[in-house]
């Protein structure tokens, strides 16, 4: 199974369906919240979202789902990835709730090859979440320096650093 993909297999145009989704539970909720030290009781406190809010419910903390996302397109956009150079737009469209299941998909915008390396280019990508519903809920633009096949091939392939067993 391929992990990633090199510059000259990227597409404009091209959308790859990340698969599975996953079903966002309120421990992942609070430990990301916990990790993170967001401590705003929207996420963390039922009381205060029933009584003060107008979901009437705890909201997943949107930088999990945006992260869960990042996560998820990994196999099919950056897992052969020099560096992630920019993220530049971030939007949060609607909100999701313990039990939602997340779905991502990922469209390739631009790809230009590097000009002070031949051996690499940059990929301009557009990353959407939406839950089991279809309803868009995160959407994330950004750049990834991802090697063309020579660099592979120089570092040693499909799996670089991979041991070779032995008794």
């Amino acid at each position: 199974m391929q992990f990633g993909r090199y510059f000259e297999e990227f597409e404009v145009g091209a959308v790859y369906k990340h698969w599975p989704g996953k079903t966002v539970t309120e421990y992942d909720d609070h430990l990301f919240c916990l990790l993170t030290m967001n401590h705003h009781p929207l996420h963390m406190d039922a009381h205060y979202a029933e009584e003060t809010t107008d979901f009437g419910k705890n909201v997943v903390v949107g930088n999990y789902i945006y992260s869960l996302l990042l996560g998820m397109s990994v196999p099919d956009v950056s897992g052969k990835a020099i560096a992630n150079l920019e993220v530049e737009s971030l939007k949060h469209v609607k909100p999701t709730f313990h039990g939602d299941t997340i779905y991502g998909e990922t469209e390739v915008l631009d790809k230009t090859p590097s000009k002070s390396k031949d051996d690499r280019g940059v990929v301009y990508v557009e990353t959407r979440g939406y839950k089991q519903d279809g309803t868009i809920v995160c959407v994330f633009r950004r750049k990834v320096m991802v090697p063309k096949r020579s660099y592979g091939d120089a570092r040693g392939g499909e799996q670089p650093g991979r041991p070779i067993p032995h008794a």
